[in-house]
């Protein structure tokens, strides 16, 4: 696997202009801004949704030193697989823990449930309703799929500590719009999003800061699925 030092070897006139607009010229768009934590959480997250192992265990070490907690990654990893799949996730997992073996983190972490098998279901339909109105309130009866949705996505991982709502919902929304085909579900969370106060132009700046990592094409259908759910 190469990292960034080998690739300036190699390809320097490349990674002189992509270092540029990466790691100084999108960091520093006047107006886009986001602190470090917040900003290398929604692009671990998006290189999750991207499928950028490479790119992950490069700046995961950049993201713990710029505030994001083993907690907030592993947690971050965990949401994951509920809109990318165990298929897509599982080498993540294995990278995380290896850095953070690494770096000297006892595993496991402590846990964060805070739910039971017995009303995962009771508490994830309430999450549900908090981020999207309480016409979710009977979503769950529609069908098995849903009834899953309300008690393992939201019920198992949404209730989870260690990230607050409005970062679960953040880095929601950075999975979908890197892996791409999801815009129903991108508008959806956007407006989930913007209910919980990460305002439209927030997510704008979330867009911002992980073109690099996505490219163009998948950010703006983002952009354009922020704009729907501002009208909406």
């Amino acid at each position: 696997m190469s990292d960034r030092k080998s690739l300036r070897e190699t390809d320097p006139e490349f990674m002189e202009r992509f270092e540029h607009f990466a790691l100084r010229e999108v960091p520093e768009e006047e107006g886009q801004e986001l602190d470090g934590s917040t900003r290398y959480l929604a692009i671990l997250a998006t290189l999750l949704g991207c499928q950028g192992t490479d790119a992950f265990r490069e700046l995961l070490p950049d993201a713990l030193d710029a505030g994001v907690t083993p907690v907030m990654v592993k947690e971050t990893v965990y949401q994951a697989v509920d809109y990318l799949g165990m298929g897509r996730v599982r080498s993540f997992l294995d990278i995380v823990n290896e850095v953070l073996t690494e770096r000297g983190v006892k595993l496991p972490l402590e846990g964060q449930a805070t739910t039971t098998m017995e009303d995962r279901l009771e508490k994830g339909v309430d999450i549900q309703v908090h981020i999207f109105g309480e016409q979710m309130r009977e979503a769950w009866k529609g069908g098995h799929i849903n009834r899953w949705l309300g008690a393992n996505c939201f019920g198992d991982f949404y209730t989870r500590t260690g990230l607050d709502l409005k970062q679960r919902e953040m880095i929601t929304f950075c999975f979908l719009a890197a892996q791409g085909g999801c815009e129903p579900q991108l508008t959806s969370h956007a407006k989930g999003n913007m209910n919980l106060g990460n305002d439209q132009a927030f997510l704008v700046k979330v867009v911002s800061q992980c073109l690099p990592y996505i490219g163009y094409p998948r950010s703006l259908n983002a952009i354009r699925c922020i704009e729907n759910a501002a009208k909406q």
